[in-house]
């Protein structure tokens, strides 16, 4: 395994989701002191499992059609495209 791979994925994903929906969700499950916080963090784990799971499938297939430049260029209009729909909409 590269271990420069890793912790360069490690840390974008790490800063990607500081503060996002995903953690404010967790944080309110965490919350609730009737909850196990164990529980509400191995859910919590296996649904990052889960979607970089899919992540990583869907990569190594649209590689496949897709130029890294290209893909790119495709995520970035994609992200441009949220940012302003989630603009409109607030």
């Amino acid at each position: 395994m590269d271990i420069k791979v890793i912790l360069t994925v490690f840390a974008t994903v790490f800063v990607a989701e500081l503060g996002d929906k995903t953690q404010l969700a967790t944080m309110l499950f965490a919350a609730d002191k009737s909850v196990d916080k164990w529980a509400v963090f191995a859910g919590a784990c296996l649904a990052l499992i889960a979607a970089s799971g899919l992540g990583v499938l869907a990569g190594g297939v649209v590689s496949n059609y897709l130029g890294p430049k290209t893909l790119s260029v495709v995520a970035g209009i994609g992200f441009i495209v949220i940012g302003c729909w989630t603009l409109w909409r607030a």
